[in-house]
């Protein structure tokens, strides 16, 4: 995906939206067709970025510690919705990890897998909601819009990637972004994809 689309509208998201305009993944980092599908949608009103994702047929393998709401290391070692923000002077990028239940995490780097001083650290006042069921989990999470500008510059010209990491323990790697050559490395700000704004009404 050479960009990634970003809505612009005046209210706030429900699971409703991500059916309807989120984007599927329907292949692996490896090109393989995944059988589970998995949907992102990014979102942004007037106070909060959100970040909403989903994924068919599982509820989802959740980190034991992870509770909704709450801000838990490592989740990525088990299944978790991802996003990657690169900041507008590009001396900074942003992760954030969202899990099925509604836990995540946060850090930013300045360069690949190099934390900043003082990170892993949480952004301030993020909230979330989950919903989980044999059928399928979807999960979101809203960041304050004002601090994502502050600290990253976000706006319509930002890059941006969407990533996942499913079907633990076996897990497979799925990026929105086109996939280098080489094993899964989601840790690439200079391959982030610009943000395809859309307005909505």
């Amino acid at each position: 995906m050479e960009q990634i689309p970003v809505i612009f509208a005046e209210k706030t998201p429900t699971f409703d939206e991500l059916h309807r305009h989120g984007v599927e993944l329907l292949t692996d980092w490896s090109g393989s067709q995944i059988t589970k599908l998995s949907k992102f949608l990014f979102w942004v009103d007037r106070t909060h970025f959100h970040f909403l994702a989903s994924q068919k047929g599982t509820s989802g393998m959740n980190h034991p510690d992870s509770r909704p709401g709450q801000y838990q290391a490592e989740l990525w070692k088990y299944d978790v919705a991802e996003f990657f923000l690169l900041s507008s002077d590009k001396s900074r990028y942003l992760e954030f990890n969202l899990a099925p239940n509604g836990g995540w995490w946060s850090s930013a780097f300045t360069a690949p897998l190099q934390a900043a001083p003082g990170e892993p650290s949480p952004i301030p006042d993020v909230k979330t909601s989950a919903e989980a069921t044999s059928e399928g989990w979807q999960s979101r999470a809203s960041i304050p819009l004002f601090w994502l500008q502050e600290f990253y510059g976000f706006g319509e010209s930002s890059h941006l990637n969407a990533c996942f990491i499913l079907n633990s323990p076996d897990q497979i790697f799925v990026t929105a972004g086109d996939p280098p050559e080489g094993k899964p490395d989601y840790h690439r700000p200079d391959l982030f994809p610009p943000i395809n704004p859309i307005a909505l009404a």
